[in-house]
């Protein structure tokens, strides 16, 4: 039997990168061999596109580029292929599916997702406008909150406005949300420049931390809240894996908790809720997932209140991380699919909708 040919597109130019490279190599190495011929493509923190057929430790550790080789993908449909050129020859990868394990901008933010819609490719994931909603918590919240789901209060604030009128902005989140209060970047994952501010000199440096990150900033009301997550795969008719909940090492579940603390945050698989709210929690997960049309996958993002016990929806993450203490994958193997059966299962999908999309009639 032919080896589908998979290129995996890894690294990427966000504030995610090193956890792309660690996803990367979670997926290569649980990927069927005997089924996939696997073609790894990273992206330098530069943005620069390189082949890499080397020993993929080397992806983790960092030390990847000094063994690739300059490359690109064309977006012309009749090539749908790998092209470098080394010693002035040109060398051509064909590939039959795209796996990008990208995190952030400039990868799940339905950039390179537009990529694979002119290459006419199979792609791994949610399509161009729903990675590009999600990814912008402001407006994954608004459409949620015009659909009647859940989610907290909020304020957005632009750049812009924030340095032009400080006290006013401090005022005005005092009066609406009160303190403590979570000021986010509306565009990074990974818990990429969040802070927890208690008063106005807190809330003032985080909201100027965030603005280092993105130029849209967004500031939740605290809820004093169980942090759960679930897993939706599918198309269609998309399912709901049993939800998973995390008890972070800090005072909230950052960067440093996620993934340099590890080892020392709990992941209670699963989560430790009622049979009524875990039916509650797969019904908003895939309400979630159809409402901002995604496919493929996402990991539905959720704060259940200590007090009411009240669900909010947190956000949506088209392309989950994947690394050994990645929720999602985790999620599935506890319903009963395993790492690797996820893989072809995402596989097949993209296939699926890529087959979907081809009947259409263009006009």
């Amino acid at each position: 039997m032919q080896k589908i040919k998979v290129g995996i597109i890894f690294g990427g130019q966000s504030g995610e990168h090193e956890v792309s490279l660690m996803s990367c190599v979670s997926v290569i190495q649980v990927m069927d061999k005997t089924k996939y011929d696997i073609i790894p493509i990273g992206i330098t923190k530069k943005g620069n596109w390189k082949l890499f057929l080397g020993d993929i430790s080397k992806i983790e550790n960092g030390s990847w580029e000094d063994e690739a080789i300059p490359a690109l993908l064309s977006p012309d449909p009749s090539c749908k292929c790998v092209i470098t050129l080394k010693d002035g020859m040109e060398s051509r990868y064909y590939l039959d599916v795209v796996f990008p394990v990208l995190h952030g901008p400039r990868g799940e933010d339905g950039t390179v997702q537009s990529l694979f819609e002119l290459m006419n490719i199979p792609y791994v994931s949610c399509g161009v406008t729903s990675s590009a909603i999600c990814m912008d918590k402001v407006f994954s919240k608004k459409i949620l909150e015009q659909s009647g789901l859940p989610i907290v209060d909020y304020k957005a604030f632009y750049k812009r406005e924030l340095l032009a009128r400080m006290p006013e902005i401090i005022s005005e989140v005092e009066e609406f949300l009160g303190y403590p209060c979570f000021v986010k970047p509306a565009n990074l994952g990974s818990s990429v420049g969040i802070s927890k501010a208690g008063g106005p000199s807190e809330l003032e440096s985080a909201m100027r931390l965030a603005t280092q990150y993105d130029t849209k900033i967004l500031v939740e009301r605290f809820i004093d809240a169980r942090e759960i997550e679930c897993a939706v795969l599918g198309n269609d008719e998309p399912n709901a894996s049993l939800p998973g909940e995390i008890i972070p090492s800090r005072d909230f579940y950052d960067y440093t908790a996620k993934y340099l603390d590890g080892d020392k945050s709990k992941l209670l698989l699963p989560a430790p809720v009622s049979r009524k709210d875990i039916t509650r929690i797969q019904e908003l997960a895939i309400k979630a997932f159809k409402t901002l049309d995604c496919s493929g996958m996402a990991r539905v993002d959720f704060l259940m209140s200590k007090v009411s016990g009240n669900i909010y929806i947190n956000e949506l993450n088209t392309i989950p991380g994947f690394t050994r203490i990645s929720m999602y994958p985790k999620m599935w193997e506890i319903s009963g699919l395993s790492y690797k059966d996820l893989i072809d299962k995402l596989i097949n999908l993209a296939f699926e909708r890529h087959r979907q999309k081809n009947e259409l009639t263009l006009a």
